[in-house]
């Protein structure tokens, strides 16, 4: 595939991402101008790069979808659902199209040419003539509307000088004005004679008269030129649009590619200027200095010259310029941009991981060697490698507000489906993470969204029954905290039903009846495979698949989730994730001479721990009671306790733990190796790392530790025995 089909693609894609975001804001603000002319912006946008790539089919039904929306922005016809339903149903085209012109077929020739056939005749309905028209605005008090191009307060101005010699030539002007007719209606003709001579010195056999037109027409403005063609060198011809077309050529010219083009072309590819028109300035523009010395020569600007003729507005000329200001400034920064291929940057990443353990066996190595120009040297190369690592990890981050741009169609349909009203809010989009992490993560979030449409939201009769809103919310919302990275899906429906999910469970033997547990143990349960409360399937969920899936992709990114409800009220899904699955800051630690890493974002402070407290499973941190996890016991290693120990306090999720340890080791880079297989299953455990001394060393999981210190604290709270020692 050549460069240029490739920038295509991948600017096919942003483009018809807009396209889908504004329609659907489009669908919620009609009236809203700016969206409409985004959107037309867009369409226009794809049409032109696939013209410039031959893309015919492309092109060709760009050309049609471009049409409709052309309407839509003059107001001739109304927005409305249907219409937004089918301008998504031609972007969801487009993009088959486009995969189909990289050779990425998804669907077969025979669907493609099916699917382009009905749509096309759906899209007819709202071409010229159709019967789906705009129901006129009412008219607010006080606001003046501008009148239609078809009104005759909004003409084209027409101002024609014939030349003296027409009638010698045997042309007659009348004849002129009256093929005018043919291309529009004259709505106001003035008669200039101000050429006109005494009578006593006129000429029957020359012309004297100019006239001052205007024209209401449908026309452009080469057509309405061609009818002076023939007379065009003999005669000063200047032709303005009407004011409503100025905003359209301000329109066009924004929506131009970002090609580099000559003021004159610019106005001359969007209608507002005619060839001949630029050549007559380009003569113009020639002749003012065309006898100065050449190193005296400063060209008057065309535009100006344009202008003073009188053969288009000074607001299009301006605007031109910008166009031309911002297309340089585009290609000025894309010329500091590369396009690098992800594996690429993956290689790069883990040969960055290879050079930090590098790294830390010369530290190693100059530490044992006790050479203080060595230690000076490898210190050197750490800060160096630590700099180096950032920077290629920073190479591979994106903001997720693209992933969450992408559920404003699921919400859209899923509410047209179900019957229900639902406004999607979004926060913390521009919250970055690793790409890879942000690739993965799609999947999950559709389940969770499809869930608070189908389960959690009520429909509209059903909330105002309940006293609330009728329009439902559904909120995801991203941010950093404590090296990771917390995606959350709420809504305001109903909530979980505590009772149905335990009742539920116990009915498929996960629980036994008589047990007593927390809600956040039952709503845990809502992620065993196959238990659903919904009383009936439909097509967005309720059959119990996809909550585990959620669960299980989730724990293969080392991420967790988490479930809070309340009745009437709404749920709320936390998903904490990693901002990366490479490399991280870790702090080593050591019990029975065996190395684990502890993520250092989790850490909060070590203290030492007495002999004296360890057979507790907690202990006291300046008057506060946490609960902790012994490595050694939890691990089941070998060996005696030394007589002081250390612990480790650590938080994850706004909940505090302590890590007993053997010995405190410092701080390292850990290069993340994912464990086999068949290490999977162990708790507490996230995967591993290569030392500087070549030794391989566990990574904790946190959260699971975390966890299971808590159980411990629940069933030292359960012994009565101990609550009262």
């Amino acid at each position: 595939m050549d460069e240029l089909k490739q920038v295509f693609l991948q600017e096919s894609g942003e483009q018809l991402d807009a396209l889908e975001s504004l329609l659907l804001e489009l669908e919620a603000h009609p009236d809203d101008e700016i969206t409409l002319n985004g959107i037309f912006r867009a369409a226009h946008t794809i049409k032109g790069a696939a013209g410039m790539v031959e893309a015919a089919a492309v092109e060709s039904f760009a050309h049609v979808v471009e049409n409709v929306l052309d309407r839509l922005r003059n107001h001739e016809i109304a927005v409305t659902t249907d219409l937004a339903a089918l301008m998504l149903a031609c972007t969801d085209h487009l993009r088959v199209l486009v995969a189909s012109e990289a050779g990425m077929d998804q669907v077969s020739a025979a669907d493609i040419e099916a699917q382009t056939a009905s749509l096309l005749a759906r899209l007819r309905a709202f071409g010229p003539g159709g019967e789906v028209q705009a129901t006129p605005k009412a008219e607010e008090p006080g606001v003046q509307r501008i009148p239609s191009p078809q009104t005759s307060h909004n003409c084209w101005h027409i101002s024609v000088r014939f030349g003296s010699d027409v009638l010698r030539q045997g042309m007659d002007p009348e004849n002129f004005l009256r093929f005018l007719e043919t291309v529009g209606n004259i709505r106001h003709m003035e008669t200039l004679a101000d050429r006109m001579p005494a009578a006593a010195e006129m000429d029957p056999e020359l012309c004297y008269l100019g006239f001052e037109i205007a024209l209401e027409s449908a026309a452009d403005k080469q057509t309405i030129e061609d009818v002076f063609a023939f007379v065009r060198d003999e005669c000063q011809l200047s032709i303005l649009p009407p004011n409503s077309k100025v905003n359209d050529y301000v329109e066009l010219i924004e929506s131009l590619p970002e090609d580099t083009l000559r003021l004159g072309e610019i106005l001359v590819r969007i209608g507002a200027l005619t060839a001949d028109e630029l050549s007559e300035g380009l003569r113009a523009q020639a002749m003012d200095d065309g006898e100065a010395p050449a190193a005296e020569r400063h060209d008057k600007p065309i535009g100006e010259i344009l202008v003073a003729q009188q053969v288009v507005q000074p607001e299009v000329v301006a605007a031109a310029v910008a166009k031309q200001t911002q297309v340089s400034e585009k290609k000025a920064q894309d010329a500091k941009l590369i396009r690098v291929p992800a594996d690429k940057l993956d290689h790069l990443i883990n040969l960055v991981g290879e050079l930090v353990i590098a790294g830390a066996a010369t530290s190693l190595l100059a530490h044992k060697r006790s050479d203080g120009e060595l230690i000076e040297s490898s210190s050197l190369l750490t800060r160096l490698v630590e700099e180096i690592r950032d920077a290629s990890l920073q190479l591979r981050t994106v903001q997720i507000g693209e992933t969450f741009n992408r559920f404003h169609r699921l919400v859209r349909d899923a509410c047209k489906d179900l019957g229900k009203d639902v406004e999607l809010l979004i926060s913390g989009g521009e919250t970055e993470l690793d790409k890879s992490i942000v690739e993965k993560i799609g999947d999950p979030l559709m389940h969770l969204v499809r869930n608070s449409l189908d389960h959690g939201i009520e429909a509209p009769a059903v909330r105002e029954a309940a006293g609330k809103n009728p329009r439902g919310t559904l909120l995801l919302n991203a941010y950093h905290d404590a090296g990771n990275i917390v995606i959350e899906v709420a809504d305001d429906g109903a909530g979980l039903n505590r009772d149905k999910i335990l009742a539920k469970a116990v009915e498929r033997g996960l629980v036994e009846p008589d047990a007593h547990l927390s809600d956040r143990e039952v709503y845990d349960l809502i992620f065993a495979p196959g238990l659903s409360t919904a009383d009936q399937v439909t097509n967005l969920s309720g059959r119990g698949v996809g909550m585990d899936v959620v669960r299980r992709n989730l724990l293969a990114l080392r991420g967790t989730i988490n479930v809070s409800s309340q009745p009437g009220q709404g749920t709320r899904l936390t998903l904490r994730l990693p901002l990366t699955l490479a490399i991280i800051d870790g702090f080593l630690v050591v019990s029975a001479n065996r190395s684990y890493v502890i993520p250092l974002d989790a850490v909060v402070e070590c203290v030492e721990r007495p002999e004296a407290e360890h057979e507790r499973n907690y202990f006291n941190l300046r008057g506060q009671v946490l609960p902790s996890v012994c490595l050694r016991e939890s691990f089941g290693l070998p060996g005696e306790r030394p007589a002081r120990e250390s612990v480790v306090v650590v938080q994850y999720a706004g909940q505090r733990a302590g890590i007993v340890v053997d010995r405190l080791a410092g701080e390292l880079q850990a290069v993340i190796k994912p464990l086999g297989a068949i290490f999977r299953h162990l708790q507490g455990i996230g995967g591993s790392t290569i030392l500087g001394s070549g030794e391989v060393a566990l990574i904790l999981d946190i959260s699971a530790l975390i966890k299971i210190s808590g159980q411990a604290e629940q069933r030292l709270l359960a012994r009565p025995e101990q609550r009262s020692a």
